[in-house]
């Protein structure tokens, strides 16, 4: 089964984390004096290196990569936080914590703009939303699980893991993805040929052949207007559920922020998000297996939802590792957790339009959290920010509409699969190969390369 072959790929690099951890963690990483990590140009934990927003080749350089990288990675729906993080580092000269802070700020400026194109345009092939709000309540809870988690452990884990979690899940999900593309790429053109055979050749009632006939169907199909498009994607109570979701976590994220590191109240704090997550999953997930339950027992074969897979405890138990997991990478990369979601949806039998689209709307809630959480750590520039955001905005709204229209010229849907294998192979060659750079200087140097103490490196 091809989604076993995903969770092997999850877990062997959760895997390593865990090993690693029981194997590297300094003991005596409570004392500053004992941290030659603290010293490291490659992943300094406490030197700040924010350069100045003026007009320049890097600027100029960087607005390109990042308008590109926001329009490819939003039409993907994986963010791009994998492209962002290079480059911001390797051209503007930013620190790795803070590239990876202000990339989260441009995935949810294209997000954003995104999920605003998106709202006004309908579903390919049925009288449903674009946006599959079923599969929304299912991960966004686990991924906003996952993301504070990732962002907590951003200061404790060292620079080479992070690298193998990146080569070992990039490279996966971005090989399936592209065996995904090629197999649906196949279908349409075994449909196309089919679509033309059926146009070239039509017989009538009385059996008299007709060439190149086309007719209008007999109750002609109602043009709905944007503003018609948009109240009709929008769903405002499952709406409103995701949202108080997300003011929850941003809540318990503010009051965290004023109380003492591993002070009683801060594991308070940080806990109580696990059963406000767990509750809109639970009750999502009992949803869906009653519903598929129901169908099965009366030989209902239509799907619940976008997804085509059987809703199995089995199944949304691999949807809820993944979803933890897409978080918790994501907010250690700054990439969003798109590049799991992405992938999975597709995988689960969901098509490639809306698969973009509900992976967006997703990563708008998961990517404004993480931005929240960093500005309360004072991670990012705030005119750096505010000016890269405006370019990935504009990239996402542009990013959507060019696809969009080269998808219905060629009717050929594959084309936002290969674009998401694309962004995350990009990313795992970029991140990868620094990461791969700067661990070798490292050792060289003699640096410190195991964990941070927790509490100590907050």
């Amino acid at each position: 089964m091809a989604t076993r072959g995903l969770v092997l790929y999850l877990l062997s690099g959760f895997s390593v984390a865990v090993l690693s951890t029981i194997i590297f963690v300094d003991k005596n990483a409570g004392d500053p004096s004992n941290n030659i990590l603290l010293s490291s140009p490659h992943m300094s934990t406490t030197e700040k290196v924010w350069p100045k927003l003026e007009l320049s080749w890097r600027l100029a350089l960087a607005t390109v990569i990042g308008f590109l990288g926001s329009a490819c990675g939003t039409v993907g729906g994986v963010g791009g936080g994998g492209i962002f993080v290079p480059m911001l580092t390797l051209i503007v000269g930013f620190d790795t914590k803070s590239a990876a802070a202000i990339s989260k700020c441009m995935i949810m400026g294209a997000s954003a703009s995104s999920v605003w194109y998106n709202l006004r345009v309908p579903h390919p092939t049925k009288e449903v939303p674009i946006i599959d709000y079923d599969l929304a309540l299912l991960f966004q809870p686990m991924l906003m699980l996952g993301i504070t988690i990732g962002v907590a452990l951003s200061v404790v884990f060292p620079y080479w893991l992070i690298t193998v979690l990146i080569i070992i899940l990039f490279l996966g999900t971005s090989t399936r993805s592209v065996f995904k593309g090629i197999e649906m790429w196949k279908e349409e053109t075994i449909l196309k040929k089919e679509m033309a055979k059926q146009q070239e050749t039509v017989v009538n009632s009385r059996g008299e052949l007709l060439v190149d006939t086309e007719y209008e169907p007999l109750v002609p199909k109602e043009e709905k207007s944007e503003f018609q498009t948009m109240c009709f994607n929008l769903k405002w109570k499952r709406l409103l559920v995701l949202v108080l979701v997300w003011a929850s976590f941003l809540l318990l994220q503010v009051f965290k922020n004023d109380v003492a590191v591993c002070s009683t109240w801060y594991w308070v704090l940080f806990c109580l998000q696990f059963p406000i997550a767990l509750a809109v999953f639970g009750h999502e997930s009992v949803k869906l297996y009653k519903e598929h339950k129901e169908r099965v027992s009366t030989g209902n074969t239509m799907s619940i939802c976008e997804a085509s897979i059987a809703w199995t405890p089995m199944h949304i138990a691999f949807c809820a590792l993944c979803g933890i997991i897409g978080g918790t990478v994501g907010g250690l990369l700054g990439s969003g957790g798109g590049f799991i979601l992405g992938p999975l949806l597709l995988e689960i039998g969901v098509i490639p339009q809306v698969a973009s689209a509900t992976a967006t709307f997703v990563m708008l809630f998961s990517s404004s959290l993480s931005v929240v959480e960093f500005y309360l750590l004072k991670r990012f520039p705030i005119p750096y920010a505010l000016y890269l955001m405006a370019v990935s905005v504009l990239a996402g709204f542009w990013g959507q509409f060019f696809i969009r229209k080269l998808i219905t010229i060629l009717r050929r849907a594959s084309l936002i699969v290969f674009i998401l294998s694309g962004v995350i192979f990009a990313s795992a060659l970029t991140m990868g190969v620094i990461g791969i750079e700067s661990s070798i200087e490292m050792i060289k140097n003699h640096e410190f390369m195991g964990f941070l103490g927790f509490c100590s490196s907050q």
